[in-house]
């Protein structure tokens, strides 16, 4: 293999392979002295928090000056002074030491001194009157009005009347749009995450109805393969798994439930306020049901400590791992921050996370190591049924001990040599040899009613077996008070919280019923859940929204999607979010159709060219003046490879999956291989989404293409470049398998010509006619492999398919 790689590395530049981590950096300078109006809240609040909370934030007052708040950022210093005078920049301390020459005077001490930008944003904010508004996230929905623009041609929904505003505000234009076959290969990978077949890619292309495009949008949304795709976005932000984690990371019975219940609800379009509803309540609601106790899995996806070496502390950080993930993904709120003490930057005190946590009062740890399986796994079998294989059971055990009885009886009668051959393989033969021997008729005569009797019971048919789910299978009743952790110890208790929602929405305190008398659960988490998927909430649809954008657009409209906070990005077009999250109430909190709209707008179907003038003026596209290209994750890089092969097997639910992993990987646990099974070749060509998941053992195709880390939300994935990633496609066993695979489709469906091998392959991989050039570039390397380094045709033709499937066009999106 290693003797093809200068062939694979020197390709023609048409044919590059994944490019180097240097040619993928962009140097990003901001524009000083922008016409633009400075915002608090987008400019100014985070740059103050990044650069000058440290001395003058919340916590620390250096000089008597707090900058997080308008009074005391206005209020005069210990020196006399004032940091902000509004409207008189050359009055303004503040300005005056971040702008200084002399080091000893300039702020921040001891760190790179602010930008040109960066002042320039200070003074031109002071300039205009200091003014400080109230943090975006924390006010409650607006309701925009859908902007005018003057390209009224180009908006095809209100979507892309946000998004020209801003655009023409700027004098920019918008990209061209981009061509069909660079649509459909977004869209296939966008709402299912697989290629086009080249058939379906030609179809598309030729099809020249004016309803075409919307038709295809349609029936991708309703294509089982739309599930699989956005439950792994969910996935990531519940922080999916099916171990435990730490040393052992022993497995999560019936974890593979909760996925498919997951893939199952995003392909119904289950509402998103019910489905949040069903994870964080669905043992409460009025109607429970397999699916609304699948759904409760959610509490158990966490890691867990099977051996803690202090519990109270344990099932505390687990708790944590819980608030932190409900508030991060449903809220975008980092309530978890105020564990240890009131948050540093967000209006959020202790006491608010306290409350939080109270809500959570009667959730159990996942289990204990004596038995997990009481507190994680619920048994969903129908009472008469239980009864009917308790009973089997039963019967079946009595059976057993008779038969072993009577077995022993004509063991003791037996000769010496006879009777060690009963202790290992020889045992059934000898026992039916010498039984009808030793046994009385009587005794004899019963024994084999009893082998009778226990192969009927153990061979009854038609009985359905236990069913036990993953979920909050049991919690604690009366749930206990929830105190204060001081300094976040949970051996230092401080005052007593009740469930309370964080005080920056303003709203009345919870009203939760009492508990009937011997009711399983408090009843706190539905009213949370309640809470939560109120169409009034003002973070609940901001944050589902924003995440649909990201996973369309490479980015969300805000950043940091699992922080609205003060220390989060803020949003680039905050009308255009709130009028995606006030449509989305207002349509039932149903995802397709906020799907369909976006990938139906103008803003959607840009091509990913540049001009000039748009990268002078806004260089990291956060106008979104084009379509940012984006390279394939990790999981659609190995289904694409198997769809490229035909050996994609799109069998969906059920047990996860075992890829093979090398016994170097394996040697990588404390007891390795343990907990790691092997699949059949069919059930490995399954997709991505059902590969087993153990913490300790992600295998390497994914986490070489930044697959996320399991143990907390993640919000968005790293794209990043590196070597392993080149290693992993050219040298790695699953390519260079995959590699003869596509191989041997190409000889059998173009037979053996040379150039009809390298055409078919070419299109199998990217769904369009090659170009002259690109064949001949194949075909001579064919022959140079063959003539020069004596490659049977064969070999040479899988070196050539391991080219193709490691170019840019097969693993980058337009």
């Amino acid at each position: 293999m290693l003797a093809a790689l200068p062939f694979l590395l020197g390709l023609s530049r048409r044919f590059s392979p994944i490019p180097t981590l240097a040619a993928c950096f962009l140097v990003l300078s901001p524009v000083v002295g922008s016409a633009q109006p400075v915002s608090f809240s987008q400019d100014v609040q985070p740059l103050l928090a990044k650069r000058c909370y440290a001395c003058h934030g919340p916590d620390v007052g250096e000089g008597g000056l707090h900058l997080h708040q308008h009074d005391p950022a206005l209020a005069e210093l210990e020196s006399g002074a004032h940091a902000i005078v509004p409207g008189k920049p050359e009055a303004s301390e503040l300005l005056a030491r971040v702008s200084s020459e002399d080091e000893s005077m300039r702020m921040p001490p001891d760190e790179k001194p602010l930008s040109a930008a960066e002042i320039d944003i200070l003074r031109r904010w002071i300039a205009d009157g200091a003014k400080w508004e109230g943090h975006w996230a924390f006010a409650p929905l607006t309701s925009p009005t859908v902007p005018a623009v003057e390209n009224a041609a180009w908006v095809r929904n209100p979507i892309d009347a946000f998004i020209l505003a801003k655009l023409e505000a700027r004098g920019l234009e918008p990209a061209a749009p981009a061509d069909r076959r660079t649509l459909a290969r977004r869209l296939y990978y966008d709402l299912t995450g697989l290629p086009p077949s080249p058939e379906a890619l030609a179809r598309f292309v030729d099809d020249d109805r004016p309803e075409a495009y919307e038709q295809l949008v349609d029936e991708l949304l309703n294509s089982p393969q739309y599930g699989e795709r956005w439950a792994r976005h969910w996935l990531d932000l519940v922080r999916y798994a099916e171990t435990n984690s730490f040393e052992r990371d022993g497995p999560k019975p019936n974890a593979w439930k909760y996925r498919d219940y997951v893939i199952r609800s995003l392909n119904a379009d289950k509402p998103y306020d019910q489905f949040v509803r069903e994870q964080l309540a669905g043992d409460e609601l009025a109607e429970v049901t397999p699916e609304t106790i699948t759904a409760t899995g959610f509490y158990r996806l966490g890691t867990w400590d099977d051996e803690p070496a202090d519990p109270v502390q344990s099932f505390a950080d687990e708790i944590d791992s819980l608030v932190g993930t409900v508030g991060q993904v449903f809220l975008s709120l980092t309530v978890n921050c105020a564990r240890c003490h009131d948050h540093k930057i967000d209006p959020i005190p202790q006491t608010d996370y306290y409350g939080m946590v109270a809500f959570f009062a009667d959730v159990t740890t996942y289990g204990t190591r004596a038995d997990e399986k009481t507190n994680s796994q619920w048994n969903i079998t129908p009472p008469e049924v239980s009864v009917q294989v308790a009973a089997v059971s039963e019967r079946a055990e009595k059976l057993k001990q008779r038969r072993e009885e009577i077995e022993k009886l004509g063991i003791v009668r037996m000769a010496a040599q006879d009777q060690r051959k009963t202790e290992g393989e020889e045992r059934a033969a000898v026992l039916a040899e010498k039984l009808p021997q030793l046994l009385t008729p009587g005794e004899y005569r019963e024994y084999q009613e009893v082998v009778a009797e226990l192969e009927a019971a153990e061979a009854q048919q038609g009985l359905p077996q236990p069913e036990s789910i993953l979920a909050l299978a049991t919690c604690e009743m009366p749930p206990p008070a929830t105190h204060v952790h001081q300094r976040g110890n949970p051996h230092s208790l401080g005052e007593v919280v009740e469930p309370r929602y964080p005080e920056l929405f303003g709203d009345s305190p919870p009203e939760i019923p009492l508990p009937a008398d011997g009711a399983r659960s408090a009843g706190r988490r539905r009213v949370l859940a309640d809470w939560i998927t109120s169409p009034d909430n003002r973070l609940t649809p901001r944050s589902i929204a924003n995440r649909v954008w990201q996973h369309h657009f490479g980015r969300g409209i805000v950043r940091s999607a699992n922080n609205f906070g003060q220390l989060g990005t803020p949003p680039t077009h905050p009308e255009l979010l709130d009028w995606l999250a006030q449509w989305l109430v207002a349509h039932d909190w149903r995802l397709k159709p906020l799907h369909r709209l976006m990938v139906t707008s103008s803003a959607y179907r840009m091509s990913s060219l540049a001009n000039p003038q748009a990268m002078a003026v806004d260089p990291a596209n956060d106008l979104f003046w084009r379509f940012d290209m984006r390279r394939l994750g990790a999981e659609e890089i190995r289904d694409t490879v198997l769809a490229t092969t035909g050996k994609l097997n799109l069998a969906m639910f059920g047990p996860s999956i075992y890829p093979e992993l090398s016994t170097e990987v394996l040697a990588t646990q404390s007891e390795p291989g343990k907990g790691w099974d092997t699949s059949s070749p069919e059930e490995q060509a399954r997709r991505s989404i059902y590969i087993y998941i153990k913490r300790s053992l992600i295998p390497p195709a994914l986490t070489a293409f930044d697959f996320p880390d399991t143990d907390t939300s993640c919000e968005a994935r790293f794209i990043t470049t590196g070597p392993a990633q080149a290693l992993s496609m050219v040298n790695g066993e699953f390519l260079n398998e995959q590699a003869g695979l596509l191989a041997e489709r190409v000889v059998r469906e173009a037979g053996e010509e040379l150039r009809r091998q390298v055409s078919h392959a070419l299109q199998l991989a990217l769904g369009r006619e090659p170009r002259e050039d690109e064949i001949a570039d194949g075909v001579e390397l064919i022959e140079l492999l063959q003539a020069k380094h004596g490659k049977d045709k064969r070999e040479a033709l899988r070196y050539w398919c391991l080219t193709v499937l490691n170019l840019n066009e097969y693993v980058y999106l337009d």
